[in-house]
């Protein structure tokens, strides 16, 4: 695909200490022809095939999933991702996380497909030797064969590495013995083989690839859950099961990489897919709300209701905006890769691993992102909203896993500032230079120059969320490394600075995207539509960073060094007030006009 910017990829994390520019992102108003056209075959596959048979999903009919599964290896979207030596399309990234987004609509159904595509196939791709490879994704790629993932147990979720099922190698080095249980196994009520972690001799967590029609390997029934009904979710049992010694997936002991690293990219996975179906949910809403009859005018004039349509669009824009930067980012580092002689399985793995902060960053904001957007377009609809006649409670109950599998929020908030540390305390990022800047700023006179150009002040707040982020997380680490505070011991903190770093990354984000569309010619609506969804962000986003600073800080400084960073803090965060409600009344009207959501 062409739509791939010829840019050098920042490393992962280095967005806190390096400035990006509009001609470093992609952004999806850049779609080529035949990215156009996948699209669109997508969403005729969603429409045509899935919806349709929604209740039929919903009720788990015997053979369904099965079926929508190998209509879409039919047309190649199974593998996608995957190279064309095992059947294949070879698709760049952008292009693959555009049809996650499309496919986001898609409901319960969504379950099946990431599952399948993702933490079901890649540890293979990833970690498998070539007779492994070859045995198995082609079967995976054409749907011959459905694929599963156990990892988590009944002692053993965000702690993964607390299994405690167990392979023990028979005398004869022939096969390991497994024993054990997992629960909410995606896919399991079909899936032809398990990706299954387990500890070999009790200690060495290892992967392996389990066939289904193998002897003491049973299922519990189906999981009677709030949500996601339409996917298949159960317990697997492991009583002596016989896995060939070849069936070993990487190396003895190594399972957490392949574990880790299948999420890595199940995280940037999810929010794709939660991102489409909240545009899907979003647009249910502007439609209700034109429809809707409430004293004698469309519930959509309402200022309350305009409010909640703009809000939707805005966290969905912004999300969206950073989705397609990481997206951009793990295609430039997979092509550098190859291109030194990295094999594709390879270059794709370490791309991953490289930008695993802004994965988490994702999760977390897509999945959220998603919950908002489902609860607000319940709430335009009023009592209808919670009859089962429509599609929003549904949408409502689908979406709240997100924040909970491929790891929960809380987990990937302490991941993502975890990763950012260790990487400054390894030498990868240089954030001990900048951070010492910032310090060096607070102790002189603040700039009484006015920001230039068309996005200054915007190009400012965005440079300062920086410089708060590096005041506070810089102060934190500082009074560790002295002793006097324990990061491990203060996830409060931790979650402060995670929120503010998220909003970082958004805030960047947006503003590149809305940057490089103000260079359009052929944008798709008016530039102040654009800029209007910015300004709101940052106007917020000020006053979250604000909030999230103040509150870390008073949890590990007092006396003059709080005082000291609370100036820093406010002299940091003062990006002009916006008149947010003519704002989110000007994107309102965009939507409301369209009757769907068309940013």
């Amino acid at each position: 695909m062409s739509a791939v910017l010829e840019a050098i990829a920042i490393k992962g994390g280095a967005f806190l200490i390096q400035n990006s520019h509009p001609e470093d992102v992609f952004i999806p108003e850049e779609f080529n022809e035949e990215q156009l056209m996948i699209r669109a075959t997508v969403r005729d596959f969603v429409q045509n095939e899935i919806h349709p048979l929604a209740e039929k999903l919903e009720n788990q009919e015997p053979g369904l999933t099965v079926s929508l599964l190998e209509k879409m290896a039919e047309l190649g979207l199974l593998g996608a991702h995957m190279p064309e030596a095992y059947g294949g399309m070879a698709l760049d990234t952008n292009t693959n996380t555009m049809i996650a987004d499309s496919m986001g609509p898609a409901g319960g159904f969504t379950v099946a497909y990431a599952a399948h595509i993702g933490i079901g196939m890649l540890p293979i791709f990833y970690f498998g030797t070539e007779a492994q490879k070859s045995k198995y994704l082609p079967r995976l790629i054409n749907g011959e064969l459905k694929a599963a993932y156990c990892l988590t147990e009944p002692g053993s979720g965000s702690d993964a590495l607390a299994a405690k099922t167990r392979a023990d190698l028979s005398a004869d080095g022939s096969h390991y013995l497994m024993n054990g249980q997992k629960m909410w196994i995606s896919n399991a009520g079909f899936a032809d083989i398990f990706i299954v972690f387990a500890k070999v001799d009790g200690d060495k967590f290892t992967g392996f690839i389990v066939e289904r029609d193998s002897n003491g390997l049973t299922f519990g029934a189906e999981e009677k859950k709030l949500g996601i009904k339409g996917s298949s979710t159960r317990q697997v049992f492991f009583e002596n099961v016989k896995v060939p010694a070849e069936n070993v997936l990487g190396q003895i002991g190594k399972g957490h990489l392949i574990a880790f690293n299948a999420l890595n990219t199940g995280r940037f996975k999810l929010c794709a897919l939660s991102i489409g179906g909240a545009k899907k949910s979003a647009e249910t809403a502007i439609q209700y709300a034109n429809e809707r009859i409430q004293f004698g005018v469309p519930i959509a004039t309402f200022g309350a209701i305009q409010h909640k349509l703009a809000e939707q669009a805005i966290r969905l824009f912004s999300t969206e905006s950073a989705m397609y930067r990481v997206s951009n980012l793990l295609e430039l580092k997979k092509q550098e890769l190859t291109d030194n002689g990295v094999d594709f399985a390879q270059a794709k793995l370490q791309a991953a691993e490289e930008y695993a902060i802004e994965c988490s960053i994702l999760k977390v904001v897509g999945s959220e992102a998603l919950d908002f957007v489902v609860d607000e377009t319940l709430q335009v609809h009023g009592g209808m909203g919670f009859s089962e006649e429509g599609t929003a409670a549904r949408a409502y109950r689908d979406a709240r896993i997100n924040r909970i599998y491929e790891g929960t929020n809380e987990i990937n908030r302490l991941l993502s500032i975890d990763m950012l540390l260790k990487r400054a305390m390894k030498g990868e990022l240089d954030i001990v230079g900048p951070a010492w800047s910032v310090q060096k700023e607070l102790a002189g006179m603040p700039s009484l120059e006015k920001p230039e150009g068309a996005y200054g002040e915007e190009v400012k707040a965005v440079a300062e969320f920086k410089k708060v982020l590096l005041m506070v997380a810089g102060s934190a680490a500082k009074l560790q490394m002295e002793g006097q505070l324990n990061l491990k011991d203060e996830q409060e903190i931790i979650m402060n600075l995670a929120d503010m770093m998220n909003d970082l990354y958004l805030a960047e984000s947006l503003l590149l995207r809305v940057q490089k569309l103000a260079d359009m010619p052929n944008r798709p609506h008016p530039q102040a539509v654009y800029d209007a969804i910015l300004k709101v962000f940052l106007h917020d986003a000020t006053l979250r960073i604000h909030t999230n600073g103040t509150n870390a800080l008073a949890s590990f400084a007092d006396g003059d060094l709080l005082r000291t960073m609370l100036m820093g803090l406010k002299r940091f965060t003062k990006y002009p007030p916006q008149n947010v409600k003519a704002l989110r009344r000007q994107i309102a009207e965009t939507l409301i006009q369209a009757n769907e959501y068309c940013l």
